[in-house]
C-alpha cells in the first residue's frame, strides 16, 4: 500500500463538499438535491465510478465549477467519492440535504479552507483515509476573539 495526498485544487474562497457514496445514482440524486434545496445556488459535481467502466460521471449547472469537480474528482479517482464545488451558497445550505441521500455514506468535508486529502493506494484502487483541512490550530480563543466571532456570524446573517 502507498500513502499520497492529493491536494483540492480550487479558488481560495470556493466552498465544496467530499464525500463518499455507493451508486451512480449519486450524481442524478445530489443534483436534484441542490437544486431543490437551493435553486440560486451554482455548482459543479464531479463522481468517481468504482465499477465497470470506472468513469469520472459528472453534472451541474456552471461550466467552470463542472471543470474544477471533473479535475479534482480525476486527480482523487477514489472508488465512489464525489465532490461538490458551489457558489451563491455555502455548504450549510445543502449538507443535511446530500447527507439524508440514501445511498450518500460519508462527509468527509465542506469547507472553503485549503485541503489535502490522505489516499491509500493498492494493486485494487485508490481510498480516502481522511482529509487535512486548514492549517493547524495557533491557540485558544480569547474574549475578543469571542466578540469577533458573534460579530461575525451576525453580520452575515447566521444568527440574530
Amino acid at each position: 500500500m502507498e500513502l499520497k495526498t492529493v491536494k483540492i485544487e480550487k479558488p481560495e474562497a470556493t466552498n465544496f463538499i467530499l464525500g463518499q457514496s455507493h451508486f451512480i445514482k449519486t450524481v442524478e440524486d445530489i443534483h436534484e438535491a441542490i437544486v431543490q434545496t437551493n435553486s440560486q445556488m451554482k455548482f459543479g459535481l464531479g463522481f468517481c465510478e468504482s465499477s465497470g467502466p470506472a468513469l469520472v460521471r459528472w453534472s451541474g449547472n456552471d461550466a467552470g465549477l463542472i471543470e474544477l469537480a471533473k479535475n479534482n474528482a480525476i486527480a482523487l479517482s477514489c472508488g465512489h467519492c464525489f465532490i461538490v464545488f458551489m457558489e451563491n451558497g455555502f455548504p450549510v445550505n445543502i449538507l443535511n440535504t446530500i447527507k439524508n441521500i440514501p445511498e450518500v455514506c460519508n462527509i468527509y468535508c465542506a469547507t472553503a479552507n485549503s485541503v489535502e486529502v490522505i489516499v491509500a493506494e493498492t494493486e485494487q484502487g485508490r481510498g480516502i483515509l481522511g482529509i487535512i483541512d486548514g492549517i493547524r490550530t495557533k491557540g485558544i480563543e480569547t474574549e475578543a476573539d469571542i466578540k469577533v466571532r458573534k460579530e461575525f456570524l451576525r453580520k452575515i446573517g447566521y444568527k440574530l
